[in-house]
């Protein structure tokens, strides 16, 4: 993970440093776009692998997994360089076994939007270099399921009415405002077609557990929370002059 976010500082550093002499025609940038913007989120695992060891699946990876999102940004004329836009994301990463004719899994999600706020640096040209922040509502959820394989329509309700069942399944979940700090680059490869590659880490506030149908969930770890670095890629289609 070290490597990567190496990695994508270097090419921010380089698009600025290759691109601050550029001039162009406008005095700033304008227009705006909206499309597919693909997330990388690389929560830490640790708390819920104590869990998850227990419940008998594997541990989840703390490098991070695929969340699909999609957005867009208008510029705003009367204030240079300022762009507003939103976006939406959402994506789960799971882990299942089967062991003793028993059936575990854990599925992992995030997801969340809201308001995007950037400022893209004037001395940059030909392409935006935008620093920025999303803030919005997101949630983190955590499903459980443990069952045996196939059943009847009858047993399914026959095993939720008794006192024992052979299958389990609980939603834990997490919802909290997000404050997220960014730092994008933007390259177009036609007036009406732009690049997008950038980092970011959510922060959280206002955090409430609940659990099935929004009974309050206690204790739960600190450590599990929507908190997270990711990486973000996109490309959008509109009309854009850096």
């Amino acid at each position: 993970m070290r490597k990567l976010v190496f990695t994508i500082a270097l090419f921010i550093f380089i698009s600025i440093s290759g691109y601050s002499q550029e001039s162009s025609f406008y005095d700033a940038p304008f227009g705006g776009g909206g499309g597919y913007t693909p997330f990388w989120f690389a929560p830490n695992m640790d708390a819920l692998n104590l869990q998850a060891k227990s419940f008998g699946v594997p541990e989840f990876s703390n490098g991070g997994f695929y969340v699909s999102g999609g957005g867009g940004f208008i510029y705003l004329g009367v204030v240079k360089n300022l762009r507003i836009g939103g976006m939406g994301f959402g994506g789960t990463t799971s882990k299942t076994s089967s062991s003793g004719g028993i059936n575990s899994e854990v599925d992992y999600s995030l997801s969340g939007g809201g308001l995007t706020v950037e400022y893209t640096i004037p001395f940059v040209r030909s392409v935006a270099v935008s620093i920025g922040a999303i803030i919005g509502r997101g949630s983190l959820e955590v499903q459980l399921y443990k069952n045996n394989g196939a059943h009847s329509w009858e047993g399914i309700w026959n095993n939720a009415s008794g006192s024992t069942s052979s299958s389990y399944h609980a939603v834990l979940k997490n919802n909290y405002w997000i404050f997220t700090p960014t730092l994008n680059v933007d390259i177009p490869a036609y007036r009406m077609l732009s690049f997008r590659v950038g980092i970011g880490y959510q922060l959280t506030a206002g955090a409430k557990w609940t659990y099935d149908n929004g009974q309050d969930l206690l204790n739960v770890p600190s450590g599990i929370n929507g908190k997270s670095f990711f990486i973000q890629t996109g490309i959008f289609i509109g009309l854009f002059s850096y």
